[in-house]
């Protein structure tokens, strides 16, 4: 729950960030009423604090140009926010330089009374995070130059590659970006495709700023799309593979740890369960075993574009 006085250096905060904003989007973001937003703008007025007000349609407040707030302190509730969403950002899955991270906690560190500052870097000195896919982390700018995209409603060019490393040149449309089960995605409208589709921005190697801008579809919905084409793919998938070769010869190969082997009238069943399919698509592979997949259909699939990537990479010729 907000107190008054929080509100009041909350709204300075925003207008001293923001170089306009509405009382609509004020009273959304401090969860109150907009009338409640122009009494708290009166309050600031009378204080001395030069913030002044527009009408009307595109109307908004804003601070006086050029006027220049101190700096704020943070109390220690805010900063409790502010370092456990510096120390969770290896969660984001996106790549940030930790000399930037230690420089906005150090920062925070700084403006905090010493007994808070005690209590909040023993949170940073004994919490570790662990994030689950280092290697698939877009990196920052890349995140933040999409999301101007989105902003400014212009057509950009990427360089994507596909889940089996196909390469791709598409323009788009950003509509937005949706984070979905440790990956983020840019969703949009495809040029090439001529319809929605999205990109995991991972797989984008570089992204320009085109020329020509878009109207969006206002009743498109980024997050609902994502769930639409994402949401039915399982955390754990269930697999069953069947090893056309006698128990005692799978368990050379393959650890209790991995899943359950039962002996069956045509060779060994192997029951487990896995996250990421192409990854034991590539595991069963180097087995060296013959096997055949009763679940799940996605797996053969997996297999397949397996092979077909072994065999491009078979038909490259050796520089001479």
């Amino acid at each position: 729950m907000y107190h008054p006085t929080t509100r009041l250096l909350t709204i300075l905060e925003l207008l001293q960030t923001h170089s306009q904003m509405s009382g609509e989007e004020m009273a959304r973001r401090l969860e109150v009423e907009p009338r409640t937003v122009r009494r708290y703008i009166q309050m600031l007025q009378e204080m001395g604090m030069p913030v002044e007000g527009a009408r009307g349609p595109g109307g908004g407040y804003r601070l006086r140009p050029g006027f220049k707030l101190p700096p704020l302190l943070f109390t220690e509730e805010e900063a409790t926010v502010l370092v456990l969403a510096l120390l969770g950002a290896p969660w984001l899955e996106v790549s940030l330089p930790s000399v930037a991270l230690e420089g906005a906690l150090a920062k925070v560190y700084r403006v905090l009374p010493l007994r808070g500052r005690e209590r909040l870097q023993a949170i940073s000195s004994h919490m570790i995070l662990s994030p689950q896919q280092r290697d698939e982390r877009p990196d920052a700018e890349l995140l933040v130059n999409v999301s101007e995209a989105v902003q400014t409603r212009r057509r950009i060019a990427i360089a994507y590659r596909s889940h089996h490393n196909v390469e791709s040149q598409r323009d788009i449309e950003p509509y937005g970006v949706v984070g979905w089960k440790g990956h983020w995605y840019v969703v949009g409208y495809c040029c090439l495709r001529q319809a929605p589709r999205l990109f995991r921005l991972d797989r984008v190697d570089s992204v320009r700023f085109l020329d020509e801008t878009f109207t969006r579809d206002e009743d498109f919905d980024c997050q609902a799309y994502v769930m639409k084409h994402l949401g039915s793919i399982p955390n754990r998938w269930q697999i069953e593979v069947e090893f056309q070769v006698p128990l005692y010869e799978v368990r050379h190969k393959v650890p209790s740890s991995h899943g359950e082997l039962s002996a069956t009238a045509t060779g060994t069943l192997l029951e487990t369960h896995h996250v990421h399919l192409p990854a034991f698509a590539r595991y069963l592979v180097n087995l060296d075993l013959p096997f055949v997949v009763r679940q799940p259909p996605e797996l053969r699939l997996a297999l397949r574009e397996l092979a077909e990537q072994i065999m491009r990479i078979a038909q490259v010729d050796d520089p001479v």
